[in-house]
Parts: structure tokens; C-alpha cells; sequence
């Protein structure tokens, strides 16, 4: 079979000797391959951000709501993706599963390719061709997964926030780089991708590896679901990441509506501050503790939503901008606190587990780390749906009161909430002292 090369037996990241002899190196190599496949899968899952912008009123005559459901649905849909495509790494192998995804990204852009070169097309089958982007969601969920097993504890952080940092710099790529493309007709925003998703399934295929410690049981990896932590940090995470997607969906639409004279081409400086703020996330939370780091951001993402309502009733286009920058700035911090903190909850955990049964410390251990790879791929999904709620909440705000202040103002109160839970169950005195300790050394 093509994609049956031999995965590697061996790989202890936190032996010291066999990361300086080799595992840095090959960890590297398949980091630099994953972040190029899972950097066309933003880019693809954000396609129609950018298009519904572009789509010409006299032949794709839409409302308001209709474009904004064109730009919700694939985020929806991408959610959805992500659990399976967590599981894949574990059933089929990271070097694998890359090659598969990165083809299936053929798929939204071709269908984008035929629905905006035939007017008639139906409503409901460009929502379809919407919908299929979301493939390019699922990518994240299983990149971040294989990668976590790459890396030593010591430099995860790291290593999952440059990894979600280049996929990340897919969202502001796109609302880059299509509309300068599409000056030439809008058939290219899905054209000019073929040729680099065809290289990422090529260079994944011959550069990646499978894991044979990432291999284990559908019913082990459902282990993880019976976690409180799986599902306390999913939601936190659906306050920053959700913000990111969500807020990167709908930008240009939302730049478009409340200040119609300003050019939606500086809509892609959103997506890339947070994307370049998420490595910065996850390098801090390495250093302080990611609950701190998380907490902080909560704290400015409810600032940010109370200065966006303040510029919109202002008219200060220059205040709105610093507002979603700042908001930008600080969901990309937070995808890689929360990132990080995933991780490291379950592997205190395990070694809590361990020391009563000193023996099997290094199954122990290896279930945490499986337990952890699983848990970042159902936060990734529940995260994800933010960004489909997001910008139907701006829409139905919109439709309901004129206005965008509204669904800011819910997204404080969700910003709120979220600080309560990170204090709450990470932060405390009580839990510092009385929970495993090393869960308090890992995550704060």
C-alpha cells in the first residue's frame, strides 16, 4: 500500500540523549510539513470570508444574513471535522492522515471554482460549497494532535504554538492574497490553491512519519471524554479560539457594514496579529504558567469587545481597528495558553497516577500523553464552534437592533464567565495547595 511505510518504533522525547541524537531533528522536519498542510487548511477554511466581499450584487444578489450564514457554515462545519480528524492520527498515522486531509482540501476549491462561475447556481448549493471548506478545519485538530507527541514536555508550548501559528497565518493570507487575485476574476480565490495543496499531500508523503506511540484504541482515546479538565478547558477555549475564527470570519463583513467607505483589504492585519501573538502565548505560558497567561487575556478580550461598542457609536473608524487588534492580539495568545495548559493538566495527572503505582510509570505516562492529544482534539471541535456562533450572533444582532453592540456585549459577559472558570479551577489558593501539585507547577 502507498502510505504503508514502516512508522518509528522508538520515540521518547524526553530522553535527553535521544532528542540530541535524533529526535529534535526529525521532530523539526515533520513540524516544518505539518505547518505547510495545516497553513492550506486555514487558508482554505477562510476562503469564503473573503469571497462573499467579492461576490458581485447584480449576479449573487444576497442579503446581509445570507452572506453572513455563507461565512458562519464553514466554521460550523470545520468544528464538526475536527473529532474525527483527531482520531484518524491515532488510527491511521500523522505522516498518513496529512496526506489524506491535504487532498480532501481539492474538494472546497473546486466546488468554490464552479459556484461562483455559474450565477444560477442555488442558494443552498453555494451554502453547500460553503460548507465544504470546513475540511479545511479538521486539519488544525489533527495537526496539533500529531505534533503533541513530537516534542518533550519541556518545549511543547513551543512547538504547538509555532505549529498553530502557521496554520493560523492561513486566515490572514487569504484576506490577503484573494483579493489582489481575484482582480483577475473570482474563479482564481479557488484555482490558485490547487498547485500547493497537491505539494503539501506530496512533501507530507515524503517527509513526514508515523508514530507508532501515537497509535491506541478508539475506546482508550474515549477515556478522555470522562475528563472534567477535557471539558472545563474546551469551553475556555471556545473564548479564544472561537474569538479568533470567528472574529477572522467575519471581519471583512463586519469592517464592510459598519464602515462602508473603508477599503476591507486591511482585514487580513486582524488575523495575522493573532496568529503571530499565538507562538507568543504558548512561549510565555512555558515560562509563567498558562492559566495565568490565560487569565490575562480574558481580561483584555472583555476590554476589546467594550472599546469595539464605544468606536461603532463613535464613528471612529481608527478606534474600531485598535479595538479588533486588540482583540486579535489577545484570542492568538490565549489559543496558545490554552494550548498549552491541555497538555500539561493530563500529564500532571498521569504522574500523579504514577506515584502510586511506580512500576508502570511509563504506561501511565503514555496514556496521559494519548489522553492529552485526544483532549486537543475535542477542545479544538467545541472551541471551533465559536467561530460559528460568533458571527451569526453579529448577524442576528444586526437584524434585531441595527447594530453589532449587542452580540459585543454578549461576548463580555462570555469573557467573564471564562475568567470565573480559569480562576476558579486553576488559579485558587485551594487549588494550588490541595490538587496535584505538579497540575499547579504545569498549568500556572
Amino acid at each position: 500500500m502507498l502510505l504503508s511505510r514502516p512508522a518509528l518504533s522508538y520515540w521518547e522525547p524526553e530522553d535527553e540523549s535521544f532528542w540530541a541524537a535524533r529526535g529534535r531533528r526529525i521532530a523539526r522536519r515533520n513540524l516544518a510539513f505539518s505547518i505547510f498542510a495545516e497553513h492550506l487548511g486555514f487558508s482554505v477554511w477562510l476562503l469564503w470570508s473573503v469571497v462573499v466581499v467579492a461576490l458581485p450584487a447584480e449576479t449573487f444578489p444576497y442579503t446581509v444574513d445570507q452572506k453572513f450564514w455563507l461565512v458562519a457554515l464553514p466554521n460550523l462545519v470545520g468544528a464538526l471535522m475536527r473529532l474525527p480528524y483527531t482520531f484518524a492520527i491515532t488510527r491511521f498515522g500523522g505522516r498518513n492522515w496529512t496526506v489524506v486531509s491535504a487532498v480532501l482540501l481539492l474538494i472546497p476549491v473546486c466546488a468554490l471554482c464552479w459556484g461562483v462561475t455559474h450565477p444560477g447556481t442555488p442558494y443552498w448549493l453555494m451554502l453547500v460549497f460553503a460548507a465544504s471548506a470546513g475540511f479545511g478545519g479538521g486539519n488544525f485538530a489533527s495537526s496539533m494532535a500529531n505534533i503533541s507527541f513530537f516534542y518533550p514536555e519541556r518545549e511543547k508550548g513551543t512547538a504547538l504554538g509555532i505549529n498553530a501559528a502557521g496554520g493560523n497565518l492561513g486566515t490572514s493570507v487569504v484576506q490577503l492574497v484573494v483579493p489582489l487575485v481575484v482582480a483577475g476574476g473570482l474563479v482564481y480565490a479557488g484555482l490558485m490553491w490547487v498547485p500547493l495543496v497537491v505539494a503539501a499531500a506530496v512533501c507530507a508523503y515524503l517527509y513526514m512519519d508515523n508514530l507508532t506511540v501515537s497509535r491506541s484504541p478508539f475506546r482508550e482515546q474515549l477515556a478522555t471524554v470522562r475528563r472534567v479538565h477535557t471539558w472545563v478547558m474546551s469551553f475556555l477555549y471556545i473564548g479564544t479560539f472561537g474569538s479568533f475564527i470567528g472574529y477572522s470570519a467575519a471581519f471583512p463583513l463586519v469592517l464592510k457594514t459598519q464602515f462602508p467607505d473603508a477599503s476591507t483589504k486591511i482585514a487580513f492585519t486582524g488575523a495575522l496579529v493573532g496568529s503571530l501573538a499565538r507562538p507568543v502565548g504558548g512561549w510565555l505560558s512555558d515560562r509563567v504558567g498558562g492559566a495565568r497567561v490565560t487569565a490575562a487575556v480574558f481580561v483584555a478580550l472583555g476590554l476589546g469587545a467594550l472599546a469595539v461598542i464605544y468606536a461603532v457609536g463613535a464613528g471612529s473608524f481608527t478606534g474600531f481597528l485598535i479595538s479588533f487588534l486588540v482583540l486579535f492580539a489577545a484570542a492568538g495568545a490565549g489559543n496558545g495558553s490554552t494550548y498549552r495548559m491541555i497538555p500539561a493538566i493530563f500529564l500532571a495527572k498521569a504522574d500523579a497516577a504514577a506515584a502510586a503505582k511506580p512500576d508502570d510509570v511509563q504506561a501511565i505516562r503514555l496514556r496521559g500523553r494519548r489522553e492529552g492529544a485526544a483532549a486537543l482534539g475535542i477542545a479544538g471541535a467545541v472551541g471551533a464552534m465559536g467561530g460559528f456562533y460568533l458571527p451569526r450572533a453579529i448577524a442576528d444582532s444586526m437584524n434585531a437592533t441595527g447594530g453589532i453592540a449587542a452580540a459585543f456585549l454578549a461576548f463580555l459577559a462570555v469573557y467573564a464567565l471564562c475568567l470565573g472558570i480559569t480562576w476558579w479551577c486553576y488559579l485558587r489558593r485551594r487549588v494550588l495547595t490541595k490538587q496535584v501539585p505538579s497540575l499547579a507547577y504545569a498549568t500556572v
